[in-house]
């Protein structure tokens, strides 16, 4: 299945019996959907089928991106990309035939570009742009759907579906364990070598992957090989989910939230508590489909989380319902307290902080 059709929405291409548990009352308002029931399989050709951009930006472009006035790097990270998809579709070009035509050259210049920027600068909306604008076979994704399809398929035929691709777009770019690093630094090697032209976002630049959280020395000689691949282009600014606005609103009561549950089409509530045990039992590949046929999200008794790990499946999931823009309703503690300090003062601070951002964006859209 072409990885560069319209992203399938789940509940109507995707095979029940490949969603066993998306319950057939899930839309029902008077019965509020738990994700702690389900746990989806999700078949390798959907991981294929859905690497595109998600929803939330689905119909963006390079127009539709509004730099901050008082950033020049946003203006030139348009123009950049601009260049790079014109010089992606020339190559895509045939060139006419004629006596004393040459075929054009192929595009000059690195196989890729590296988009380094703090979270809430547009990375995304980048990225997302740049696929739009250049003919397909391509290919979008987060790092993590990378390394999941790379699982379900097989390394060999990870690149032989990928080599196909006139592009690979891989936000949110974020090296975990050596042994992805190795196994993503191979892909694109790879890739590169098929003629891929491959684009990434992260909060990070290649050079710094990894820092704060490993100090082998074979772990920096893959992420130094890794970053020959891409030209860095640093965006900077300010979130812009949060330039003027307040705060994370206001939680809710149990009670509240419980009522506006079941007065909502498409709802799930959930205790917050049993929703990230439930997590420890799901695949984090598998988030996107465990949020199938949800329209809005309720959750009871919010709390700070202080085990690393759960952390981390939180922040999957966030990005999850953030990609599918499902307002959160929810009791107990404010989205930007959920992480303790000691974890915003780690190597995975910017996962968190990018987490924080958008739950409170998902919780003001509720409050609105």
């Amino acid at each position: 299945m072409s990885s560069s059709l319209p992203r399938a929405v789940p509940s109507t291409n995707v095979p029940a019996a490949s969603r066993p548990d998306a319950i057939t009352t899930a839309t029902s308002s008077a019965n509020p959907i738990a994700l702690t029931d389900r746990r989806p399989v999700v078949p390798a050709e959907r991981l294929v089928a859905e690497m595109v951009p998600p929803p939330r930006f689905a119909g963006v472009s390079f127009g539709s991106y509004l730099p901050d006035p008082t950033q020049p790097s946003q203006y030139e990270a348009v123009q950049v990309l601009e260049e790079f998809a014109a010089g992606i579709s020339a190559a895509a070009t045939p060139a006419k035939k004629g006596w004393f035509r040459r075929a054009a050259p192929a595009p000059a210049g690195p196989a890729g570009v590296y988009l380094d920027g703090g979270y809430g600068v547009g990375k995304t909306h980048l990225l997302a742009s740049l696929w739009h604008a250049t003919p397909g076979p391509k290919a979008f994704g987060t790092f993590v759907e990378l390394t999941n399809l790379v699982g379900a398929l097989g390394f060999q035929q990870a690149v032989q579906t990928l080599s196909g691709h006139r592009l690979l777009c891989i936000d949110e770019f974020e090296l975990d364990d050596p042994g992805d690093t190795v196994l993503v630094s191979t892909l694109l090697g790879r890739l590169v070598e098929n003629g891929v032209k491959l684009c990434a976002t992260s909060n990070t630049l290649p050079e710094k992957l990894g820092e704060g959280r490993f100090a082998s020395a074979d772990f920096l000689r893959e992420i130094q090989g890794l970053s020959a691949h891409f030209r860095p282009l640093r965006i900077d600014g300010q979130d812009y989910r949060h330039r003027g606005l307040p705060a994370a609103p206001p939680p809710y009561t149990d009670e509240t939230v419980t009522e506006r549950a079941a007065g909502t089409p498409g709802a799930s509530l959930d205790d917050f508590d049993a929703l990230l045990e439930h997590l420890k039992a799901v695949h984090p590949s598998r988030y996107g489909a465990l949020l199938d046929d949800v329209g809005a999200v309720f959750l009871r008794g919010v709390h700070q989380v202080d085990d690393q790990s759960t952390a981390l499946r939180l922040v999957v999931l966030a990005d999850r319902m953030y990609d599918r823009e499902l307002p959160i309703t929810a009791s107990g503690l404010p989205f930007d307290q959920v992480f303790p300090p000691e974890l915003l003062k780690g190597g995975y601070r910017k996962k968190y902080l990018r987490a924080i951002s958008r739950l409170v964006a998902l919780a003001r859209d509720s409050a609105a």
